[in-house]
């Protein structure tokens, strides 16, 4: 096996974001001490990983030798943001070459808020184009690889983040989720990671215009308490009203729960190695004194697939063809890829099928909630087959690459399109020793309860560690 991972004796240790912000206050490392181990692990892990969309190194270092020290919860901990948000003087690729970059004026939306929990990024992690594909093998950019093993892919389109956090350049990164794309590259990396509910965080304006809000920020992290903490602290400074509040969930929930098990989507049943695993995955919420109960799949309309394609490729056409309008008169769309394309196409062969699919995955949150009714929680593999070798999920051939995306992606998408929250955890390994995610999700609102139930799991079932196994 191929692994690469940063964990070693400096100012960043093995801690979470959590111990490192601790450490930080405590005076015990400092703030310039542990921007200057992120970037020099960037730098060692990077050539490998190739995660690093943009360095934002030298503006790190002002940041961390210029600020004050301050009471926000993550002061000083080296982050990346992922780049499909603007962050003031850098530029917005979004894993794309096709038009000449331009720096953003000012911090979008999320970032605001990111930032203002008081991480100190040091740039942006490389994407998947426009987040379309579950896996980032640009033609000309490049696949971001896994550092469990470089010859498979680190998912996506969160992908940079994910094999960062995972590799241990930065214990908490930024991620955004549209189908899948917080919980693919945790569970291909081994990580953590939380698509919160619809509107738990902030979106920029041109995700909020979007007819079915399918996109949510969120991050990744190494353990449960740093995602929990970050949902907190950002809670502390932008609250969706709509929403029951997470609050500060530091430990498991006394609640047991009635929790259903599905290994099968409206496609397709997952693959035998990752049902036994979320058999045995059942087996351990049982001994936790859950109750389980196993049903085929999660009820969702035969219409389902071809729907979310639809509108997928919805989302492909308009970033296509308000190109140069968004992005200026350098944009070729000669440059994206098959994918990006190939989405385009199929959605503009078919908008008249459009206003109908709309309205179909805007009531699935109704059929979300009453399967809620009965159950607290749903249980599925994160992905229906082991993390595949770069190179499987190319985007070369629009044809090819949907049936692969289509087939692997069977689980996430469900809850982009209800607004659920979802969380993968990296509760299993696969015969190959490369990590497996198992998902949990729960009705709209009910992100602490995921939290609880995550801390649980990881106490019963700690999960492997890269630096631990090699």
């Amino acid at each position: 096996m191929r692994r690469v991972h940063a964990f070693g004796d400096d100012a960043l240790g093995d801690l979470d974001a959590t111990g490192l912000a601790e450490a930080l206050r405590a005076g015990r490392v400092g703030r310039t001490e542990v921007v200057e181990a992120a970037i020099a692990r960037t730098e060692a892990v990077n050539p490998a990983l190739n995660g690093l969309a943009y360095k934002a190194f030298e503006q790190a270092r002002a940041t961390a030798s210029a600020n004050p020290a301050s009471d926000r919860f993550f002061e000083g901990v080296p982050t990346f943001l992922k780049d499909n948000v603007d962050v003031a003087g850098q530029p917005t690729m979004r894993g794309a070459d096709a038009w000449a970059p331009r720096n953003a004026v000012a911090d979008g939306e999320f970032t605001a808020v990111y930032l203002a929990t008081g991480p100190t990024s040091l740039g942006k992690t490389q994407m998947s184009e426009f987040g379309f594909s579950a896996a980032a093998e640009h033609p000309r950019l490049g696949p971001v690889r896994n550092p469990w093993d470089t010859d498979y892919t680190a998912g996506a389109s969160s992908s940079g983040s994910g094999a960062f956090v995972a590799a241990g350049v930065v214990p908490i990164a930024h991620a955004n989720d549209g189908g899948g794309s917080i919980r693919i590259p945790a569970a291909c990396n081994g990580i953590v990671g939380l698509k919160p509910s619809r509107g738990r965080l902030p979106l920029d304006a041109e995700l909020r215009r979007m007819p079915v809000g399918i996109v949510a920020n969120g991050v990744l992290s190494r353990s449960v308490r740093d995602t929990a903490a970050f949902y907190r602290e950002a809670e502390r400074i932008w609250r969706n009203a709509k929403l029951a509040p997470i609050g500060d969930v530091t430990g498991p929930g006394r609640q047991r729960l009635r929790i259903a098990v599905a290994t099968g989507s409206v496609r397709r049943e997952c693959g035998p190695e990752l049902r036994e695993l979320t058999l045995k995955t059942a087996g351990v919420l049982e001994e936790l004194g859950h109750r389980v109960e196993h049903i085929d799949h999660h009820p969702v309309p035969d219409s389902f697939v071809d729907d979310f394609i639809l509108y997928w490729g919805f989302l492909a056409l308009m970033q296509v063809r308000t190109g140069r309008r968004v992005f200026g008169n350098t944009f070729d769309r000669t440059r994206l890829d098959a994918l990006t394309l190939g989405l385009e196409r199929h959605t503009g062969r078919n908008l008249h099928r459009l206003p109908a699919v709309i309205m179909r995955l805007r009531r699935m949150r109704r059929r979300s909630a009453e399967f809620y009714q009965t159950y607290d929680a749903l249980l599925t593999p994160t992905l229906a087959d082991p993390t595949p070798r770069v190179g499987h999920l190319a985007p070369t051939d629009y044809q090819q690459v949907m049936d692969r995306l289509i087939d692997w992606v069977a689980f996430t998408p469900l809850q982009n399109v209800t607004g659920d929250p979802a969380i993968s955890l990296p509760l299993a390994q696969s015969a190959d020793g490369m990590p497996v995610g198992m998902m949990f999700a729960a009705d709209l609102g009910q992100d602490a309860l995921l939290l609880e139930l995550a801390y649980e799991l990881e106490q019963a079932r700690p999960w492997a560690r890269i630096q631990a196994a090699g």
